[in-house]
């Protein structure tokens, strides 16, 4: 800081203490022009600053944090601009370089320059911290000031700063949370997020003009997407762009198409370098976590994932976590769950390639695919116990794990990790752990297809398949073919997924594995349904049952009677099919098969409709809805709400239809299956009536 020597009255005289200095410094560097958005946070410190002017003697202190770039320095000094009138007696600024290669600006040469900006000759400012912050104080007692502590690295280094009394403001910034300035100076915290979509395409805006970005929506929408939202990355694409107008956006936005090649992209703007100065700020545990999380393929994950990445038992690894997230290098989105922003995803991912520890990435990859699979397995079996179980991988010894031991719980786990295990399955073929990858997406499928995520199940399971056949697995090609058909029925490539069908039941007779042949068959049975040829339908069905009884599989037994019910009373043999499935019900009840009953249930009440019984029919399928909902099992549940309306409009209570149609409509939507269409167009044809 450059001294700002006292002139006039003010200047003491020599050998004599240094009294009341008046001298107004206004350090604020100069503010960003193009400043967008933050609207909420500019609103806060806004109220804060007005209920500090209501208690004149408490200084007021906001600690601003968040991850590199992402724009807290800009906030600090836009809002400090903006209410410089309201300080009087000026504003103090110091980049304090917490994070900077430059180095630490201690707290005594802070105190220093500071000094002599209120007026303090060098020569009498005291040498020793302690007197220099009580004599900083005292000048600043009786002043209304604002004071900026700019890229703090911690509460140290900023609490000789901060007044002792009187009516001072302070804006202290960092990547830090400074969470014991929060707790023991009252501080308040202000967490700065990446920018909206709107803030960001304000931005480029601002930078690019309006013409420019309308010219090219899509290409604008890509590059905020590729950068982030990150304002210290859109300001570096914004200014490659401005430098270049003949060049395209979209070949702007082309070149941040993969994460791999962005931080070449910005390399402009150094973002590397700004990313590095968080890491270097780590200790050894850290950063080598850190780096190992480059090996996640996200988009989030718990202290359980980053344990089994580090081979540390979780309590190790939860303060290891806490200093990733006090630096904003991670962010705790939601309780016990941490994520990456995209570009430091990248950033500790290149530096995962870039090490030279590949054994040690290897076996970290090892541990957390095992851990996948052995976290998904259990809860798979709890989700659809009634399935055939795979034999997975042999666990590898770790610490204690935790599996969920009941259905609520296994349900919670697979819908927080639905997106990773989807990405999980494609990492694991891709690095070579071929058999982790089918065998995760079986386990993932108990949780998809009851959802109607066939688009899911059809990414997965071709993944799957790819993998098993590469290492000549013949259980997993087996499985993988079958559970792809059923995404290829559902989705309408019937021709496809009658090839898988074939293809699985050959190998399931290969490998001499009667219950893989009944299921498969049983599978067969409903792609020749809704494929018109009822007939081959009913005579896979009891080829099914022929084996399920052979082998005494009742749950598949039980299955299989309700499928050739629901096929006999398609043909209008109602008393056959309700005896059919009225036999199957039983054996669901004696072995507790929830979601077997339900499907029962939903073909006894498509018997009774047709046989006119249609109480018992609305019965069975409200019992049927119970069920499926029980068990999260929302697309055989649309299902059956459109066959309940479908009955309660034929007994003349269009409300009603009306009401389970739209419930159906809404799962639907919700899992993007093009049967909403033909719900929507029922509900039309009720209004018209």
């Amino acid at each position: 800081l450059t001294a700002q020597p006292p002139t006039g009255p003010d200047r003491p005289a020599s050998g004599t203490a240094v009294g009341p200095l008046h001298q107004r410094p206004e350090q604020l560097p100069r503010a960003v022009p193009e400043f967008v958005g933050r609207s909420v946070e500019l609103a806060s410190l806004d109220r804060l600053l007005s209920g500090g002017a209501e208690l004149p003697t408490s200084v007021t202190i906001s600690v601003v944090s968040g991850m590199a770039g992402v724009g807290k320095t800009t906030l600090a000094l836009h809002w400090a601009h903006r209410v410089a009138d309201r300080f009087p007696d000026g504003q103090l600024y110091v980049n304090l370089r917490g994070y900077d290669e430059v180095g630490l600006v201690s707290p005594a040469d802070a105190l220093s320059g500071f000094l002599e900006a209120l007026g303090v000759p060098h020569a009498r400012i005291p040498s020793d911290t302690e007197a220099r912050t009580g004599l900083y104080r005292s000048l600043l007692a009786s002043r209304r000031m604002l004071l900026v502590l700019d890229n703090a690295r911690d509460s140290a280094q900023v609490r000789a700063l901060l007044p002792g009394a009187g009516r001072c403001m302070v804006v202290v910034t960092s990547r830090d949370r400074l969470g014991g300035l929060v707790a023991s100076e009252c501080a308040t915290p202000l967490t700065l997020d990446v920018l909206t979509a709107e803030e960001s395409m304000s931005l480029l805006a601002r930078r690019l003009g309006d013409n420019r970005l309308a010219s090219a929506s899509g290409a604008v929408a890509d590059i905020i997407e590729a950068a982030g939202r990150l304002p210290l990355a859109l300001s570096i694409v914004a200014a490659r762009a401005a430098t270049h107008p003949t060049f395209p956006l979209s070949a702007i936005a082309a070149e941040l198409h993969s994460a791999e090649a962005r931080l070449d992209a910005l390399a402009d703007g150094d973002v590397r370098r700004v990313f590095s100065w968080s890491f270097l700020a780590l200790g050894a545990d850290a950063a080598r976590l850190f780096t190992l999380l480059g090996l996640h393929p996200g988009p989030d994950l718990t202290a359980a994932a980053a344990s089994a990445l580090a081979g540390v038992p979780a309590t190790a690894v939860t303060p290891i976590l806490r200093e990733l997230t006090r630096l904003h290098l991670l962010t705790e989105h939601t309780p016990g769950r941490f994520a990456f922003h995209d570009l430091l995803r990248a950033y500790a991912a290149e530096l995962a390639q870039s090490s030279e520890r590949g054994d040690e990435h290897g076996a970290a990859r090892q541990r957390l695919y095992d851990h996948y699979l052995h976290a998904a397995y259990p809860a798979a079996l709890l989700l659809q116990p009634q399935w055939p179980a795979i034999e997975p991988v042999a666990p590898l010894p770790v610490p204690a794990r935790r599996p969920v031991t009941d259905h609520d719980g296994a349900l919670a786990w697979f819908t927080a990790e639905h997106r990773v295990l989807v990405r999980v399955v494609r990492q694991t073929a891709e690095n070579g752990f071929e058999a982790y990858a089918w065998q995760i997406a079986w386990a993932l499928t108990t949780f998809s297809a009851p959802r109607g995520l066939w688009q899911d199940q059809l990414a997965i399971q071709s993944v799957a398949l790819t993998a098993a056949e590469k290492i000549d697995d013949l259980a997993g090609q087996a499985v993988a073919n079958r559970l792809l058909s059923r995404a290829l029925i559902r989705l309408g490539d019937r021709t496809t997924a009658e090839h898988r069908l074939k293809r699985a039941l050959e190998l399931h007779e290969r490998l001499g594995d009667p219950i893989g042949q009944a299921q498969t068959l049983h599978n067969y049975c409903e792609l020749c349904y809704l494929d018109g040829r009822l007939d081959e339908a009913l005579t896979h069905g009891r080829e099914a049952l022929r084996l399920y009884r052979l082998v005494g599989n009742h749950a598949g037994e039980a299955r299989t009677l309700n499928a050739i019910g629901w096929l006999l009373a398609t043909t209008g043999d109602y008393v056959q099919a309700i005896a059919s499935c009225s036999e199957a019900l039983d054996q669901q009840r004696r072995t507790d098969d929830r979601n077997g009953q339900a499907a029962t249930l939903d073909s006894l009440g498509f018997a009774y409709d047709r046989l006119g019984e249609r109480d018992r029919a609305v019965n069975c399928y409200e019992q049927a809805i119970h069920l499926f909902r029980a068990s999260a099992d929302r697309y055989h549940e649309a299902e059956t709400l459109i066959r309940l309306g479908d009955t309660r409009e034929g007994m003349g209570d269009r409300n009603a239809a009306a009401a389970a149609w739209r419930l159906a409509a809404r799962i639907y939507e919700d899992v993007r299956d093009p049967a909403a269409e033909e719900v929507r167009r029922r509900l039309e044809r009720l209004a018209l009536c």
